[in-house]
């Protein structure tokens, strides 16, 4: 599969604003609840798939720091060269994740962490299937998904051009059940964003 244009507006603006993106995504409240969450389902020490990890905090940091061995991808050259610095215990590849390939059952779970909205969605159906194939049985994935109806969307966003794509909640739902995924966790999520609120879907899903 080609890479996507549409992507590489992501990687041009995570390259340009990755310090600033830094500083104002600087509440891990909600991502350091539901780590720990995956920790209940797959304890230290396991192989963890980080995509879209950007600079590596805190995700990357904190999964080291519990003990697992941990690979990220990100699409942003300047970001995995930032989660080279912060996170030198970790393995990370500049990629596209929805052209990536890795072996299957290559990993215990994946982690997924507001990127697959960054992703086309007309690709999230095979990306959640491409992902089912990473995971060895019984793995699972952590991710949050955009919870409303967004098709691509593209415009300024911290000072640089990105994009965005999404689906409702429960097409979130159907995708996942249909790469093979059994939800274990499933919660809208209401966070904080420039001071408005936004909903995420929270899931826990395994093979």
């Amino acid at each position: 599969m080609k890479p996507d244009n549409r992507h590489q507006i992501v990687a041009q603006g995570y390259d340009a604003i990755g310090e600033r993106y830094l500083e104002w995504s600087s509440d891990h409240t909600v991502r350091l609840a539901w780590l720990n969450t995956l920790r209940e389902a797959v304890p230290p020490p396991a192989r963890v798939l980080d995509l879209g990890c950007g600079a590596g905090v805190p995700v990357a940091r904190w999964l080291v720091d519990a003990g697992y061995t941990v690979t990220g991808i990100d699409i942003s050259e300047g970001q995995i060269t930032l989660a080279r610095q912060f996170v030198p215990d970790a393995t990370f590849v500049v990629g596209d994740m929805s052209t990536v390939l890795f072996d299957p059952a290559a990993f215990d779970a994946v982690v997924a962490l507001y990127s697959i909205t960054h992703v086309a969605r007309d690709r999230h159906a095979e990306l959640l299937r491409r992902i089912h194939s990473w995971l060895r049985p019984g793995g699972h994935l952590l991710a949050s998904l955009g919870a409303g109806d967004s098709p691509d969307w593209t415009g300024p966003w911290l000072g640089a051009d990105m994009f965005f794509s999404h689906f409702d909640a429960a097409t979130n739902r159907r995708m996942l059940e249909a790469a093979g995924f059994a939800i274990e966790h499933d919660e809208l999520v209401q966070e904080t964003e420039d001071g408005s609120p936004i909903a995420f879907q929270w899931v826990l899903a395994r093979t």
